[in-house]
């Protein structure tokens, strides 16, 4: 392994300093103290400079081995961010432009006892904007980032992570660097490069089966012969295959058959069974040469993408059926952790994957903005359960399809499945992120007259090339070409639907800020959500870190220079006007804190009713359109600290979306909504069996403890993984039976309960806008805390009915059990999970309880 410390000088040699490998031009600079953050502030514009600089790696190594004895030798960087020239003793050894890509050089000829390597980078904005000149037969859009976005242009011109030349919720930081691993290798004979398992079960012999793809590279000018053995202990299952390698890079596949007579646990989704893998041991023994034990994780589970006609809808349903069953897909969008890779740990990705598991989702579309991400991101996914929409690195732009260009990504696409097809997790490719939608929906305003040539290059990359590769490496899962799409319907259409956004067919992304996000009327009854939502500010404590104070307003150059979307705080100040009483206190840093509260409160209430719809849409057609399979919100994580669509804050603290996931995802769901006076409620459900439950209904005054009216209906059926309606009234009967209540005076609270402690959480509708409310009055909350083993625990009081409680703990990282909650009882107990060692008293100063009531 070459891991470790180099040389790092830019470009005319006046910065030299040490930096490590894997790593980047930026965080060398912060480590050595040469920086500051660079998300402090206004860094990401302070320092422009380094990514207009070109950087060069180098490092003196001795070989740890006789050279002579080896009759190949080569040199591999898994990751190279991004346009380089590669050295070895002053020999160019050749070039890099796609940090996607996997580099290997043969090096036999050139190494030494003692070797000088170097990676002379070039600025990926240069390099950017060279390619973009050199395209003259037309131009390639879009050309720059809007202004607000404060980003680099030609981002589409190299194969880099699109959003780090700026994004609508992260800044732009183009960086240069060694991002992955580079190591020597030196065989004799042959050298397994690539190993792959694929599980498919043939239906025809009832029976599991695996596809064991191995690729060599064999060096002796004779094939080479030998025996497999691929052993699956737990499964009784063994298999010896007799192979011969050919000379050159080549590939060998097995089809292991698994043991009729052993009974093999599928991998499921979280929330629909076990994760269960199998240890397999493969071992080659060739009759040249060493033998290799290769040792990997066997999982077996079937994807299939259902697009058929529905009775009494037009067009094609979309949905995944996960070893034969039909699954409702919940979760949300995934952006890259951080604007420096190397700063993404296993416990970063291990803390946000989790989050999400615990908020009950079963899903997560890696963006086609960011990066695949690193293997360990899909060992988690493939532990935890959590299904991957996996993109190619493609997002709302357009692209070249010049020759260079296409065989640069013909590479990534191939060593990008054949690295991540093992993984469980990962249920379907997609070409791209909105480039169907920008071509359809003109987004760039291509005069008509010139829509072919950019048709035809569309076709010929995602298509031609994208498409043509994932069929050829992976046939074990689907791939489509966009998203959104309309599925078999674009296909049709010759890949390129009139309108991609068709509620008949395939995924749908909506984005609406200016009607009032509390009418579900306004969202389309889509096949499947896999993108929408709305932005809020993160905690106080997160922005804290990267400012000072006088940038602690909801109106200073700070607070809109970090929000990257247009009108983007005041599309939230708006839509919190609809409902709520905006912040009129006196004290700067209260109103500042106000604020973040009332977007964190408005940002869940918003997608908790999105969310809600899509999933009471799963079992109904109205007016041709439903069958709603999947909600996927954006965004899960973020990049930096900044408002954006996230639920994850930067560091991994959970947002009020966060908490009110846990429960719109919840397995089991009563959900609410009104529609020409009448109160609807449906029982949701994903578990597995139909449940007779107790659906209860209380009503309350916001001026008392004391339930106004309490309703239990018995002996509900809520059907197996469905949404049926289990109760129906109209609002004024509602008002006449509970007494002395209106629209403004009341609020409706409501929850399933079953045998043996099956239970929903508590849901509420709300009869009127909240600054409309009567009789909400100034709420005393306070909260004792005592610690149990791991956890704390808050007991909270209160004395009148409080709206949105937010527990605030500040830096201490850790979760709790529900917050952002509407509290109706004097009482509630709240556990506290914490992420690192934290103690009662820390808990207690730092803790601040908020709820509606306390905003003025």
């Amino acid at each position: 392994s070459l891991r470790g410390s180099w040389r790092l000088g830019n470009g005319n040699g006046s910065v030299v300093l040490r930096g490590e490998v894997p790593g980047c031009v930026h965080t060398a600079l912060h480590r050595r103290g040469l920086i500051q953050d660079p998300y402090y502030r206004f860094n990401d514009m302070m320092y422009r400079w380094i990514s207009l600089d070109n950087w060069t790696y180098s490092r003196t190594f001795k070989t740890p081995f006789d050279v002579r004895k080896w009759q190949k030798v080569n040199l591999v960087f898994e990751g190279v961010d991004t346009v380089a020239q590669i050295l070895i003793n002053n020999i160019t050894l050749g070039r890099t432009d796609n940090m996607f890509n996997r580099y290997s050089f043969d090096i036999t000829s050139v190494i030494k006892e003692v070797n000088f390597v170097e990676v002379r980078f070039l600025s990926a904005i240069s390099y950017a904007a060279e390619q973009s000149r050199c395209h003259k037969a037309y131009s390639i859009p879009p050309v720059c980032p809007p202004p607000v976005q404060k980003g680099e242009c030609h981002a589409n011109f190299i194969r880099k992570e699109q959003c780090s030349f700026s994004w609508d919720w992260g800044p732009s930081f183009p960086t240069q660097g060694i991002w992955k691993d580079v190591r020597m290798e030196a065989y004799n004979h042959y050298h397994l490069i690539h190993f792959s398992l694929t599980s498919f079960f043939v239906k025809s012999a009832w029976q599991w089966s695996l596809e064991i793809e191995s690729i060599f590279d064999v060096v002796s000018s004779k094939p080479i012969a030998g025996l497999v053995t691929v052993s699956i202990p737990k499964l009784q299952t063994q298999q010896t295959f007799s192979v011969k390698l050919q000379p050159g890079e080549g590939s060998i596949v097995l089809l292991v058959n698994i043991n009729k007579s052993s009974t093999v646990e599928a991998w499921w989704p979280n929330g629909h069974g076990k994760q269960t893998g199998y240890n397999m041991t493969t071992t080659f023994i060739m009759e040249a040469g060493y033998q290799i034990e290769k040792f990997s994780k066997a999982y077996f589970r079937t994807v299939e993408l259902v697009q058929e006609s529905i009775p009494g809808s037009p067009g094609l349903s979309f949905y995944f059926r996960i070893n034969g069953r039909p699954i409702f897909i919940k979760g949300s969008n995934w952006i890259p952790a951080d604007s420096f890779q190397d700063r993404v740990t296993y416990d970063i990705l291990w803390l946000l994957l989790k989050s999400a598991a615990d908020a009950n989702m079963n899903a997560l579309r890696v963006w086609g903005g960011g990066v695949y991400e690193q293997d360990e991101f899909y060992d988690i996914c493939d532990e935890l359960g959590i299904m991957i929409w996996q993109d190619f690195m493609f997002a709302c732009a357009l692209y070249p399809t010049d020759q260079n260009y296409l065989e640069s990504v013909r590479a990534e696409v191939s060593h990008q499945v054949r690295r991540l097809k093992s993984h469980p997790s990962i249920i379907l490719w997609s070409g791209n992120n909105e480039n169907e939608a920008a071509i359809a929906s003109n987004w760039f305003s291509i005069p008509y007259a010139d829509r072919e040539v950019y048709i035809k290059d569309y076709v010929m990359l995602y298509v031609k090339n994208i498409r043509e590769i994932v069929l050829t490496e992976d046939k074990s899962r689907p791939f489509i070409a966009s998203s959104p799409t309309n599925g078999l319907e674009s296909v049709k259409e010759g890949w390129l639907s009139q309108n991609p956004y068709d509620t008949h067919y395939g995924d749908t992304h909506f984005y609406d800020y200016s009607n009032d996000c509390w009418n579900w009327t306004v969202y389309p009854k889509t096949r499947f959500a896999s993108e929408y939502g709305f932005q809020s500010w993160p905690s106080f404590s997160t922005i804290e870190k990267v400012s000072s104070t006088e940038d602690w307003s909801y109106t200073s150059n700070f607070s809109l220079h970090r929000q990257h979307h247009e009108n983007g705080n005041d599309q939230m100040l708006q839509q919190i006007g609809h409902h709520f009483k905006l912040p009129q206190s006196t004290d700067p840093i209260k109103k500042f804190k106000d604020m973040i509260y009332l977007t964190q409160v408005m940002q869940a209430q918003c997608i908790k009713t999105e969310t809600e719809f899509y999933r009471f849409s799963q079992s109904e057609i109205i007016k041709g359109e439903g069958h709603t399979m999947g909600a996927l919100y954006w965004q899960l994580n973020d990049i930096w600290q900044a408002p954006s669509w996230a639920s994850l804050e930067y560091g991994g603290k959970w947002k009020l979306l966060h908490y009110f996931a846990q429960n719109f995802f919840a397995p089991l769901l009563p959900v609410a909504y009104e529609d020409k006076g009448v109160l609807y409620i449906y029982g949701v459900s994903d578990l597995h069996v139909d449940h007779k439950l107790t659906l209860r209904v209380v009503v309350h005054a916001w001026s008392s403890l004391e339930p106004v009216c309490t309703l239990a209906k018995d002996s509900v059926t809520v059907k197996a993984q469905s949404a049926v309606p289990i109760y129906k009234e109209s609002i004024n009967d509602l008002l006449e039976r509970c007494r002395n209540c209106t629209r403004k005076s009341c609020v409706i609270t409501f929850c399933l309960v079953g045998e043996g402690g099956l239970q929903s959480p508590m849901n509420h509708h709300f009869l009127s806008s909240l600054k409309d409310a009567v009789g909400l009055e100034k709420t005393q909350l306070s909260a004792s805390v005592s610690q149990q083993d791991d956890i704390y625990v808050f007991v909270l009081q209160t004395t009148a009915i409080a709206p949105f409680v937010s527990l605030d703990v500040g830096n201490i990282k850790g979760r709790f059990s529900d917050n952002g909650f509407l509290m109706t009882e004097k009482k509630k107990v709240v556990v506290f999970y914490p992420w690192e060692p934290t103690s009662v008293e820390e808990l207690e100063k730092a803790l601040t309880l908020t709820s509606l009531v306390d905003v003025v």
